[in-house]
């Protein structure tokens, strides 16, 4: 009669939900702002600003976000009431209700504004391509590259970082590359088709392995979260 860790393992469930929504919700604040662009976000599910007419507030992540403290809270106030409980039944047990209750209520409205708004949110797949290929992020296909065909590593980190610094100083990207500019950088990126590796989407497909980017494996990722949605439901 002393023990509430039903109550604790459900708050504690509670809580970890409530983090991956709060993530979830900083993503979300942060990808469809204007200096994003990554996501627009359903009327629906925001508000205009008071004062600017063209800002859209993403209120259910906002609020979704803050209430992860709440939750949060909830189990640490309880851990608090048992910690100092001696055996068999206290009063101070009284307090395990409304941190449950409130936790579950908190959680039932934040998955349901989610689940309505995720669906109806547009993704713009043009714009998150174009940040993707900022900061020379297949830098490190191209040293792969070397380092699959034997160059030490440390090597070949020497020799794309030099390549990095001329398309700095050029104002291009590592594609842009000529092929004599890549041999020069080293003999055995003069191959056939090694520039044409280095974008975005050659390198996102290049990842076949179990669980890699490589649209075949996402899509069983996908198909197999959709079943275990399904076993669970």
């Amino acid at each position: 009669v002393g023990s509430r860790d039903f109550a604790l393992e459900f708050l504690a469930a509670c809580a970890i939900l409530i983090a991956h929504l709060s993530r979830l919700s900083e993503e979300l604040v942060l990808f469809s702002s204007f200096e994003f662009g990554f996501v627009t976000l359903p009327d629906s599910h925001t508000t205009g600003s008071s004062i600017m007419p063209q800002k859209k507030n993403p209120d259910v992540s906002e609020l979704a976000r803050g209430k992860a403290g709440r939750v949060f809270g909830a189990l640490m106030g309880l851990l608090t009431v048992v910690k100092g409980t001696p055996l068999a039944y206290n009063k101070d047990l009284q307090e395990d209700k409304e941190p449950v209750f409130d936790a579950y209520d908190t959680l039932a409205i934040v998955l349901r504004l989610y689940a309505d708004m995720l669906p109806k949110a547009t993704w713009h797949a043009d714009v998150t391509e174009r940040a993707a290929a900022r900061g020379f992020s297949t830098a490190t296909d191209l040293a792969d590259h070397l380092a699959r065909q034997g160059v030490p590593f440390r090597e070949a980190h020497e020799v794309v970082g030099k390549l990095v610094g001329t398309c700095v100083r050029g104002g291009r990207q590592l594609w842009d590359l000529t092929r004599e500019e890549l041999e020069a950088a080293h003999p055995l990126l003069g191959g056939e088709g090694v520039a044409e590796r280095l974008t975005v989407r050659a390198s996102v497909e290049s990842r076949l392995s179990h669980g890699g980017t490589a649209p075949p494996r996402v899509r069983e990722q996908i198909e197999a979260a959709r079943e275990r949605l399904k076993e669970d439901a």
